[in-house]
């Protein structure tokens, strides 16, 4: 596969890599792969929480304005 970047980016992506001490290519592989693993976080935890809704387990605005003041007053 080829992945083609405008110039701007390109300069920042080679910058980047050489700041590293890094192979751009592998820079981008390294990104992208990260991307996925956050993705695939990020969609879990929405199953969760979708699953904790329909059991009834959640905060009203309230409550969780009531906690966060609680939290921040630590």
């Amino acid at each position: 596969m080829e992945v083609h970047f405008p110039p701007e980016v390109e300069a920042k992506l080679a910058l980047s890599a050489a700041r590293q001490g890094r192979n751009p290519d592998q820079l981008v592989r390294d990104a992208v792969s990260r991307y996925f693993e956050e993705e695939t976080r990020f969609v879990a935890t929405v199953k969760r929480g979708e699953e904790a809704l329909r059991r009834g387990e959640y905060l009203t605005h309230e409550q969780g304005g009531e906690r966060l003041q609680r939290f921040l007053q630590r």
